[in-house]
Order: structure tokens, then sequence, then C-alpha cells
């Protein structure tokens, strides 16, 4: 996405850069695309157990693999996390990522990470549709994704097709279904779909009842529900039956860089980023993501992963976001 559609990675929101530690201690740079919340909660810990510094410089993970493709190795990044695969696997691809030890990638299962072992799954997310039961039965509900392009779906579903989430379902499609039907579906939710700037603001829409559906992470349902208690809720989540890469699960990651002049110290962040107490983390949390790791509970409010149905896709199987991007543009939503 960020090399075939710059346009995608304009768009995507820059936050505060936030530095913790100092002084004459170790410190590693983390280039960070991963909620900052939820980084500045691994990064406190971290540095709690190590001793390690750590500095955070926040943005939307494709604007930061684009960052470490121009500095290539003058880049003062140690670690990279991104929300998604796609982004890990483009760098993989320009040989800007380190080799993981083994004994870490043993965490997770290898499903969820890197085939080559150059970046590790650190949490999990679903593709979803949330919708409003007053403007939508549940009957009405679509049996796939694909199902969003015909035209009884016209002005009743919502997407967000620059925001960073939505590329990695188009590669989905694009994986298992082909180029040509990922262009034609793309042509047909273009036709029928209400366009919002995020996920965030999809999930709004469809819980104030302006459209009776939108395409979103299941997490941003959740988020929202944080934010306004459950008796603001007038919208509820619905997962793609039968292995539908409308709910394919996503993979938010993490790696070193390769031209990093403090390897161990970063290998050692990321493996604390996999351990039982960085995996905690997550579920204690409120980014409703699920922990990589097997055996860690996700936050209470989530149901158990295997309970939920979802489509699962290997990393590699699901690329880079190149092709998707391209896709996207040409089916006019950059438009």
């Amino acid at each position: 996405m960020r090399r075939a559609a710059p346009l995608l990675a304009a768009v995507a929101v820059v936050a505060t850069a936030a530095a913790c530690g100092g002084g004459g201690r170790r410190s590693i740079v983390v280039y960070n695309g991963q909620h900052l919340e939820l980084t500045r909660a691994f990064a406190s810990a971290f540095e709690r157990s190590s001793g390690i510094s750590v500095r955070l410089r926040t943005n939307d993970a494709v604007v930061l693999a684009d960052q470490l493709l121009q500095e290539g190795g003058s880049s003062p990044a140690d670690v990279y996390l991104s929300e998604n695969s796609p982004e890990l696997v483009n760098l993989e691809e320009h040989d800007v990522l380190a080799p993981l030890s083994p004994a870490l990638l043993r965490r997770v299962p290898a499903e969820d990470s890197s085939p080559n072992g150059k970046w590790i799954g650190i949490a999990l997310r679903v593709g979803s549709l949330v919708y409003n039961p007053k403007l939508l039965q549940r009957s009405q509900l679509p049996v796939s994704v694909l199902d969003l392009a015909g035209p009884q779906w016209k002005g009743k579903v919502a997407v967000a097709p620059l925001d960073s989430d939505f590329p990695p379902v188009v590669g989905a499609v694009i994986a298992t279904k082909g180029a040509d039907a990922a262009g034609e579906w793309l042509a047909g939710l273009k036709r029928n779909a209400a366009v919002y700037s995020s996920a965030e603001a999809v999930v709004a829409a469809v819980n104030r009842g302006d459209v009776a559906a939108g395409l979103v992470n299941q997490y941003y349902w959740y988020r929202l529900r944080r934010e306004v208690g459950a008796g603001g809720m007038h919208s509820t989540v619905y997962y793609f039956p039968r292995g539908d890469v409308g709910s394919v699960v996503n993979i938010a990651g993490a790696a070193v860089v390769a031209s990093s002049k403090h390897r161990e110290d970063a290998e050692r962040f990321v493996s604390f980023l996999v351990s039982r107490e960085g995996q905690k983390l997550i579920a204690a949390g409120d980014d409703f993501e699920y922990p990589a790791r097997p055996g860690v509970a996700p936050n209470a409010a989530l149901p158990a992963l295997d309970r939920v149905a979802h489509a699962r896709l290997r990393a590699g199987t699901l690329g880079d976001d190149r092709e998707a991007a391209e896709l996207i543009v040409r089916a006019g939503f950059g438009s």
C-alpha cells in the first residue's frame, strides 16, 4: 500500500512522538505503528524490568514503513511495530528486517509470524461487520463479504477505504478469489458504500443509525462501547461465517531493524512483547486485541477467538498490500 498508493499514506494521522527514559542508560528507538496507549504500557514495563530506555516515534505504520525504506542503513530505528502484517511483509521483502532467534519465534504459532523468521505476531484482530439492528435484521446479514457488492446493499454499508485496516481485507479477497474478483467486488462496493475517513467514524455512524452496517475490525466496536457505555450502544458485531475472509484475522507484529546498532537490546524488547507479562498487558488494557501467544486469555469483554467465526491466512499469503492498494485506487476510492 505504501509504495503503490501514497494517497493512502497521506491520510494517515500523525501521532505525537513520545520519549521514555534518558540519561546515560542504554536505549532503543521504536518506530511505533501500534496503538500508542498499548505501546506506552509495553515500554514502561520493559524499562522497569530491563533498565533499558525505550524512545517511541509514533505514526501510522504505513508512514513509518516508508520512512524506514527511505532511511535505509542510516535509520535510527531499532524496532518496528505494525498494526497489520502487510507492512512487515513489505519491509521483509526489502531486506530491512533482521532474523529473530528460533526460541523467540516459538512463542507464537508459526502462522502468525514471518515464514522466514524476520518478524513475530504480537496481537490479533478479526474483521467484522458492525450493524444497527433497527435498520438491518439479522436474517438480512450477508454470508460473505463479497455480498456487499450486490445491489441490495446500495446505501446500506459504510467503509473507510483509506484506513490502513481496509487493504488487508482486500488482500484476503485477492488471496482467496483472485485479483479480478477483488476488483469487481471493490467496484460494487464503491457503488454501494458510504465512505468515511476512518474505521472509528464508520462504527460511530452505524451506532447513530446513519447507515445500517459497516466493515471494520471488531475492536473498533468494543472501543466505542468502552467510550459511550453499554447503554449508548445501538449496534452489534457480526462475524462472517464459514471461514469467509470478511472476518480475516489481522496480525499486529514486531521486528528488529537490520541496521540497528543495538540488536541484542532490540530483540530483548521484542521478546518482552510476546512474553506472558507482555501479552497480559494486551489483555489487561482497553485495546481489545487478542494476545498472539497461546494460553493468554484476552480482555474479559472479548469472546474467546475460537468462539467467533474467522478466517486465518498466513501472512505470506496475505501479502504486502501493494496489489490491494492499486485495486482500491482503481475502484475510485481515492478520488
